[in-house]
């Protein structure tokens, strides 16, 4: 399968008019430190940094390990002390704070981005009509499913309901239906397209968070009807936890996303992955926030020329087959894609929305989740979502 559905053919952005890429900016030995997640993305970013010096004779790509969701808080520690990276990976919904906070740089020569990358992912590094990242994966989340309990994987939400509560007593000790109950996991029940998504329909518009509109309550009092299957605190329930059951063989359902798929694979698991269920009155499976793990490029770095190229170069086809191939993430482009769990990611995106990129998104985090594990633990819905909002709007 292809990700032609959602995705559109990138030209090699670095390539000059004979397709060579070349060395731009000369000869001088260059060494670009780069930091990216451990779980897959080491291996992705050393290889690419070989294949980078075989067309830059001239610079070392040296890899450093720093989670994609520390980068916000280490750049601006590390960045102004002289001690940081020329490249990092972070999460495209912290461009507005990277942005305000003067950690990046805007990508040199967008056009042959933004004409090619999927649009959502272009729109999650776009802050005051300007592109500050490239995107080198589409990320979201659908539903993972063991083979070994789950021949046809339920499609709304009843369904994974009645599924699991048979499940469960059936099988002592397991779990039929596993999730990190959190603002991200949560996304599905508490926003919808078109009409109530986080910060309006273009994301941006901080007077209308719809973190407590009628319909976020609504679906919030869905999500907290999976307790009944899943009778678990909320603390018990992080996401590491829920990944290890359901990578143990111990849950017949889970949530979780595309950097998962080599770890099941690697622990043997035979599972499949299809869209997310769908809400009650609905037969369109349910959104999710997609955002993309973008390079940027720091604004401390002493070679911005080479960092924006080694940027770019992530994003070329061979790089983002070569992305595929490590970690099994979904590609931002058009390429081949010869991998069932993949597909199904690809066929949710189709489905998902934007992860808002402003900075008002920091405190919707924070806010958000503390209120989606009070809702889980059986706090009142409503007050919990007035409460994430007033922190969300600074009342």
């Amino acid at each position: 399968m292809t990700a032609a559905a959602v995705l559109v053919t990138l030209t090699a952005c670095s390539a000059g008019a004979d397709g060579s890429t070349g060395t731009a900016a000369g000869d001088e030995p260059v060494t670009l430190v780069v930091w990216e997640s451990l779980e897959g993305r080491k291996d992705f970013i050393e290889q690419a940094g070989e294949a980078f010096q075989e067309e830059h004779p001239n610079v070392t790509v040296k890899y450093q390990n720093v989670e994609l969701g520390d980068a916000l808080g280490q750049i601006a520690l590390d960045g102004p002390a002289g001690v940081g990276p020329d490249v990092f990976a972070g999460p495209s919904n912290t461009t507005g704070d990277l942005v305000t906070g003067g950690h990046i740089l805007a990508v040199e020569n967008p056009d042959a981005l933004t004409s090619a990358l999927v649009d959502g992912a272009v729109q999650s590094v776009m802050y005051d009509d300007i592109m500050y990242g490239v995107p080198v994966t589409v990320d979201t989340f659908a539903l993972f499913y063991n083979k070994e309990f789950v021949t046809e994987p339920p499609t709304t939400w009843e369904d994974v309901k009645a599924f699991a509560a048979g499940f469960n007593d059936a099988n002592p000790g397991k779990y039929g239906f596993v999730i990190n109950p959190s603002a991200y996991y949560a996304a599905p029940f508490a926003f919808s397209a078109p009409d109530n998504l986080l910060f309006g329909p273009d994301g941006t518009d901080v007077d209308t968070p719809n973190t407590n509109s009628p319909a976020t309550v609504a679906g919030m009092e869905e999500f907290a009807g999976l307790r009944e299957i899943l009778p678990v605190p909320a603390a018990d329930l992080d996401a590491a936890s829920v990944d290890s059951i359901f990578e143990g063989g111990e849950a017949a359902l889970h949530i979780t996303g595309s950097w998962n798929i080599p770890v099941f694979e690697d622990a043997g698991l035979d599972f499949g992955v299809t869209t997310l269920p769908a809400m009650p009155g609905s037969d369109e499976p349910s959104g999710a926030f997609v955002n993309s793990r973008t390079m940027y490029v720091s604004a401390y770095t002493e070679h911005p020329t080479e960092a924006q190229e080694f940027a770019a170069f992530l994003a070329t086809p061979e790089m983002q087959e070569l992305a595929f191939e490590v970690t099994g993430s979904v590609p931002s482009i058009d390429i081949p894609v010869e991998s069932e769990a993949t597909a199904g990611l690809i066929a949710q995106a189709s489905h998902s929305f934007a992860t808002p990129s402003i900075p008002p998104m920091t405190q919707f985090w924070t806010a958000m989740d503390a209120a989606v594990q009070n809702i889980w633990n059986g706090a009142d819905v409503q007050t919990e979502l007035d409460t994430a909002t007033d922190v969300i709007s600074g009342s």
